[in-house]
């Protein structure tokens, strides 16, 4: 017997064997339509009395990759997962699940309310809901340590991690590994339960010791994180429910799961998620890539070989050129260093690693280039050097290569127009390291061809990366906001706050690091040269803080001087530099401002309105597509905390109203920097949001509701 439910599983007998199929390409997310279809099938074997054992596999390349996000308003909607995860383990028949490729979330949870699973070739299981700020819900913190332990669950579990089939099999969540196709699998596993060589066992049934030394030593390494996520510490009281009787585990983990769906970071974390996506949404999506196999890297520097090493692990041949010729080794040297630490992170496979290597060739002569199908510049930012380079590229370069400059300020106009073929030109501005960082802004020129943005985005792809369009002005989307940010921070720290209470309170929030420590890291030198460039054209009324400027005039630029904002040992932060204080204390006296405290949360205010007010201008101005753009950047670029959705969620959040009341306060102070934009003003008389511009959901919630 064959037949297929709603042409989303495939029920069908093999003997005494019942099998169920998922088959909903690409990745069998477990939505309503597939858990109903599921539970139909499932009925359907369990009330023929051929069947003595039942199968679950997936068709296609994994098992299932999870719960559809998109269905979580339809999550109690019957049958639910709960609900058919219980018939599954009450089932008197055994069940079978045969995992293959991946069975993460929601799929996992159906495999641990079988009776007996099968991993089959190069599988990987996990639970990773904290990582969308939720905990698995439907018995997941139940069913997993009743096979793991305590302490097993609680590491899988609270930190979303995956696991491969054999630590899974070590840990007793798999109960064998086998070859072949997952279906065959199955099969060989449900006669041998029916055989008696292998035993079957509802999971329901096991006992859970409790492990109060595992506990105690989460809840501290929980809490000590920065921000402390209320996701995981929660998921670690619904792992230790599982040493209740299994129903009054289950109610406390649906119950704690139901307050992470209500929550602001559940709704950031989910909105994050969709963000990544959503930046594919392009004009040009339906623009056929051209043809890249070969590319150049112009600067051996280390964005050169950042980019350089990102292009070798995407698969890409590439001639990297440093116009030094004793810097040549050097150049390929970091490169091979760089490959070295990504096999030690598990970023390139081992055998992979001598033909990736062997892909690199590094030379100090431009005539390379003449083979690249597409060649990205990254050398310093001075729009002189840049032009007459690609003036030489458009002559060295064949007919249809893609010339890309990695700028993240200067007009990619100007730079095409130094060649004859300004449709083939496009910026790609790579983040440091380059390697590592998964933004990619494409600059989109007034000329690009839409072939060339959408080889752009194919490439990003490729290399595992973000990309988001933007339009050309000076700074595109990220440095734009990050200049605004700054500024308000400058501001604070002449008002009265100290550099320290800015970055503590920023970190508070979330950010990695607050923006006078970021500054140190990347150099106070190289802002102050963005500065320079832009001196002539600064607006005569505008408040400019001298502080950076005068700490750079002591040869002080962060943490490669050993001294900046901020003190360096071997690397380390060793708190707060005296002299830099100084120059503050000195600032304010000459400028005869008088100090003034500032609590966290109007530090945290002022930082997060300038960027917000920013973000709607870069919008007003068509330079991002859509909100959601301007959320991808800060995340992926810039080290906004992702459970905080972005500066445009976050503007959601807080309300067009409730900002431009703060904005307007703010100009009563500074008038020129605190401006309200039109399009914040529109939202407000509308009753609009910032998501309802994306034109698709992302997890947003409004303020005082959940969706």
């Amino acid at each position: 017997m064959k037949d297929n439910v709603n042409r989303l599983v495939v029920i069908e007998t093999e003997g005494e064997i019942g099998l169920i199929g998922l088959a909903k390409p690409p990745v069998n997310a477990i939505g309503l339509a597939l858990r109903t279809a599921m539970y139909d099938g499932f009925q359907t074997l369990q009330h023929d009395p051929a069947v003595r054992a039942i199968v679950l596999y997936g068709e296609g390349r994994f098992f299932s990759a999870g719960a559809d996000i998109k269905d979580f308003g339809k999550a109690d909607i019957q049958p639910t997962l709960p609900h058919i995860l219980k018939a599954l383990n009450d089932s008197e028949k055994p069940v079978i699940a045969a995992l293959h490729g991946v069975a993460f979330g929601g799929a996992l949870e159906v495999a641990l309310a079988t009776h007996l699973r099968v991993g089959v070739g190069d599988l990987r299981i996990g639970l990773p809901e904290v990582k969308l700020g939720l905990l698995p819900g439907a018995g997941g913190a139940q069913r997993l340590p009743r096979l793991t332990g305590l302490a097993g669950a609680i590491d899988i579990i609270c930190s979303g991690r995956d696991v491969s089939a054999r630590e899974a099999l070590d840990l007793g969540i798999l109960d064998r590994l086998a070859q072949g196709t997952p279906r065959e699998a199955g099969i060989a596993a449900a006669r041998d339960v029916l055989a008696g060589k292998l035993a079957a066992r509802r999971t329901d049934t096991r006992d859970v010791a409790e492990d109060l030394a595992a506990v105690e030593a989460a809840k501290a390494r929980l809490k000590a994180k920065r921000p402390a996520l209320q996701a995981p510490l929660t998921a670690l009281e619904a792992v230790c429910a599982a040493t209740l009787p299994i129903d009054e585990g289950l109610a406390k983990e649906r119950a704690l799961f139901m307050d992470l769906m209500a929550g602001e970071e559940r709704a950031g974390l989910v909105h994050a998620f969709f963000a990544e996506r959503a930046t594919g949404d392009i004009p040009e999506k339906d623009a056929e890539p051209r043809h890249i196999d070969r590319i150049a890297v112009i600067g051996g520097g280390t964005m050169g070989v950042g980019i350089a090493t990102a292009l070798l692990i995407g698969g890409y041949h590439v001639d990297l050129i440093e116009a030094q010729s004793e810097r040549v080794a050097q150049a390929r040297a970091a490169v091979e260093g760089n490959l070295a630490g990504a096999l030690k992170r598990g970023k390139l496979a081992e055998q992979a690693h001598g033909a990736t290597l062997a892909a690199l060739d590094c030379t100090d002569s431009l005539d390379a280039v003449g083979r690249a199908d597409l060649v990205i510049e990254a050398i310093f930012e001075d729009m002189s050097a840049k032009t007459a380079l690609f003036t030489k590229l458009d002559m060295i370069c064949k007919r249809g290569a893609i010339l890309a400059t990695n700028t993240s300020y200067l007009d990619v106009n100007e730079i095409a127009a130094a060649t004859k073929r300004p449709q083939s030109v496009i910026g790609l501005h790579f983040f440091s390291p380059a390697h590592i960082m998964r933004l990619i802004e494409v600059v989109v020129a007034e000329e690009t061809a839409p072939d060339c943005v959408a080889s752009a985005f194919a490439l990003a792809r490729k290399l595992g990366k973000v990309p988001v369009r933007a339009e050309v002005c000076d700074g595109f989307i990220g440095n734009r906001i990050l200049t605004q940010y700054r500024r308000a921070a400058d501001y604070l720290l002449l008002d009265g706050a100290s550099f320290t209470e800015i970055d503590g309170a920023l970190e508070d929030f979330g950010f990695a690091m607050g923006p006078f420590a970021v500054s140190d890291l990347a150099g106070l030198d190289i802002a102050k040269a963005t500065r320079d460039r832009k001196a002539a054209t600064r607006p005569a009324e505008e408040r400019y803080s001298r502080v950076a400027d005068l700490i750079c005039d002591q040869g002080w630029f962060g943490r490669k001087t050993g001294q900046g904002y901020y003190l360096y040992e071997g690397g380390k932060q060793k708190g707060g530099n005296p002299g830099a204080l100084e120059i503050v204390s000195a600032e304010r006296r000459a400028l005869n401002l008088p100090e003034r405290s500032f609590t966290s949360e109007e530090i945290v205010s002022r930082g997060l309105t300038a960027m917000i007010a920013e973000a709607v201008r870069v919008l007003e101005e068509g330079i991002a597509l859509r909100p959601v753009d301007i959320d991808a950047v800060e995340l992926f670029g810039y080290g906004f905390p992702r459970h905080r959705g972005g500066p445009m969620h976050q503007a959601d959040l807080i309300g067009p109203a409730e900002l431009i009341r703060r904005i307007e306060l703010y100009a009563n102070e500074d008038p020129q920097f605190w401006q309200v934009p039109q399009l914040l003003r529109d939202l407000a008389r509308e009753g609009r949001s910032f998501a309802d511009l994306n034109g698709t959901p992302t997890g947003h919630v409004t303020k005082g509701s959940t969706k």
